[in-house]
């Protein structure tokens, strides 16, 4: 009985539309051809060449996010919005204090 319960309950989420993966589709290859471009062709260099790089990943994220993990769709309460929010301070913290750490024991040495 309980299993049946389960699998009505999945039945009734939306896992989006036609038009909706074929937008994400477009969007990630548009955000995947931009960036190989710019390395290929060495069409900017240094800060430049980074900032772009670094925009391109984040749009691809929230591309990512929106339209095949149906962060946006998500019914009351967001667990997964939550969960996200601490994966990503716990990711920042350790690649911050990484780098931090590297960044100090180079100057004592």
């Amino acid at each position: 009985m309980a299993g049946h319960n389960a699998a009505a309950s999945h039945d009734e989420q939306s896992h989006g539309s036609l038009r909706s993966y074929t937008i994400g589709f477009i969007l990630s290859i548009v955000l995947t051809i931009i960036p190989v471009t710019i390395v290929w062709n060495d069409w900017l260099k240094g800060t430049a060449n980074v900032i772009v790089l670094m925009t391109a990943a984040v749009l691809q994220f929230i591309v990512q996010l929106i339209y095949f993990m149906h962060l946006r769709e998500e019914k009351k309460p967001r667990y997964n919005l939550v969960t996200l929010i601490l994966g990503l301070f716990i990711l920042l913290l350790i690649v911050v204090g990484s780098v931090w750490i590297m960044m100090f024991n180079m100057v004592a040495t």
